[in-house]
């Protein structure tokens, strides 16, 4: 049994929850209920980024105070663990004492020689919390993750010197001391060291993050920069701050230390929290999954963009698996993939409804009219699927658990099981059963309440009719 930390990035709480944010959440509950269906110790942590100055600006927009408005938008996202049926064993607010005290720590472990004080002119894009040069902006100088123009700033801040593990950190990349997949973003990064990493600031002024956040130990006048703040949250939340139990079992003396991930994060997961790990001589994350975007009609979703989805509205059509189904199935695990609701209602209809819901009840009925011998055989995760979770391909584990539901209903209609007497009705009812089972089985990390329906539905020596899985859309 191994012990494997693994964790969500932390949203910023600047608006509601949208149907982009709901795939990290959901692609880190299934690695989380994966291994723990393996035996292995796992701690699952997520949160929420409340430190920032797109959080402050969100408040004053809406004419609340800082505190008032993110502990509203936190409490949305900290729902998600109920509407989502999320798994994790912590949630880290960055406005919580246990994160203040650690990150204030963390700025301690940093090796003084590495920080420095420096005036810095330059752009910065309030929705990534970022200086950008002018080759970071697309032709017409707008930030292309944001689509807004970088404001001017100039200010005397504390810098980091992270041109300093500029070696180090490309020899972990390369020799996959710190994994990252997939192979494209491991290039995309081993790109930026190429281009050579820069230092970059690590505080604020306070008049600048207008007094929110954490003060920078020693200097009051000055906040510590939002993203060693945010990157802090993944030992903040083991209690890091007074070095306790979780932190020593889950970090620092874990087997594993993985991080789920959107693109556009990268460069701070896998260059800025590694090279200050490495400052504070802490233990670094072993693996970095790096995810795409939900898009809609081809682009991202975002609260600046106006085309968020409330997740709710799509889980009170569809269902909480059916929405999950198809996060993992759909969206391709490596790249971008459109949410639509035309598709959503393919999806639906076709492999839930007329697949594993038909396969389901078909079997069912047919059991219940049948006395047979029910194998109480141990199940395990199959192999195909197992593998693919090992490389994050969510897609793929779909893929091949409908392969199986498929075949299964083939063997149904090929066999014409309906019509079969005595011996021959009861060993194909018995293959049958077993293929649910299995079904089953596989389907626990991903769409646990169906699996766990299913299970109880098959289990014990009579099987039991039972309402549809996926009911018809109305």
């Amino acid at each position: 049994m191994s012990k494997y930390f693994i964790s969500t990035a932390i949203p910023y709480v600047n608006g509601l929850p949208h149907a982009g944010h709901t795939l990290e959440f959901v692609q880190t509950d299934v690695m989380a209920r994966f291994l723990r269906l393996q035996g292995h110790d796992v701690f699952f942590l997520s949160g929420t980024d409340e430190n920032a100055l797109k959080n402050v600006l969100a408040a004053e927009k809406a004419g609340k105070t800082t505190k008032e408005f993110v502990d509203e938008n936190t409490q949305h996202f900290y729902e998600l663990k109920d509407l989502l049926n999320l798994s994790f064993d912590d949630f880290i607010r960055t406005t919580e004492k246990r994160h203040f005290e650690g990150t204030q720590k963390l700025w301690q472990a940093l090796n003084p020689a590495d920080v420095y004080q420096d005036v810095y002119e330059g752009l910065y894009c309030v929705g990534c919390e970022e200086f950008k040069g002018t080759k970071d902006l697309d032709e017409i100088g707008m930030c292309p993750e944001h689509k807004t123009k970088p404001e001017v700033v100039k200010e005397k801040n504390y810098f980091f010197r992270l041109s300093k593990y500029q070696n180090e950190i490309e020899k972990l990349i390369n020799g996959d001391v710190l994994k990252i997949i997939p192979e494209k973003r491991k290039n995309e990064v081993l790109g930026f060291l190429k281009a050579g990493l820069q230092d970059f600031s690590i505080s604020r002024s306070k008049e600048r993050s207008k007094g929110w956040g954490v003060p920078v130990p020693g200097d009051p006048d000055q906040t510590i920069y939002v993203w060693l703040d945010a990157l802090g949250n993944y030992i903040t939340g083991l209690d890091y701050a007074t070095d306790g139990e979780l932190y020593h079992k889950f970090w620092s003396g874990a087997d594993h230390r993985i991080h789920v991930i959107g693109k556009g994060i990268v460069k701070f997961h896998a260059l800025y929290w590694v090279g200050l790990l490495l400052s504070a001589k802490l233990p670094l994350p072993t693996e970095e999954f790096v995810h795409g975007y939900v898009t809609v009609e081809g682009n991202k979703i975002g609260k600046s963009l106006g085309n968020a989805i409330d997740p709710k509205l799509i889980m009170d059509k569809y269902g909480l698996d059916a929405f999950r189904y198809y996060l993992l199935k759909e969206i391709p695990s490596y790249g971008d993939g459109d949410f639509a609701w035309q598709r959503m209602d393919e999806v639906y209809t076709s492999d839930l409804q007329n697949g594993l819901g038909n396969l389901v009840a078909r079997v069912a009925a047919m059991s219940v009219e049948t006395k047979f011998e029910i194998r109480n055989s141990k199940f395990e995760i199959s192999t195909d699927v197992t593998k693919a979770l090992r490389e994050y391909k969510f897609d793929v584990a779909m893929a091949s658990i409908w392969e199986r539901i498929k075949k299964s209903d083939q063997f149904v209609s090929e066999k014409r099981v309906w019509e079969l007497k005595d011996k021959e009705r009861e060993d194909a009812l018995t293959k049958l059963v077993g293929e649910i089972r299995q079904i089953a089985v596989d389907l626990a990390p991903f769409m646990p309440e169906t699996a766990e329906k299913i299970s109880r539905q098959f289990a014990g020596e009579k099987i039991a009719k039972s309402a549809p899985l996926f009911p018809r859309l109305t």
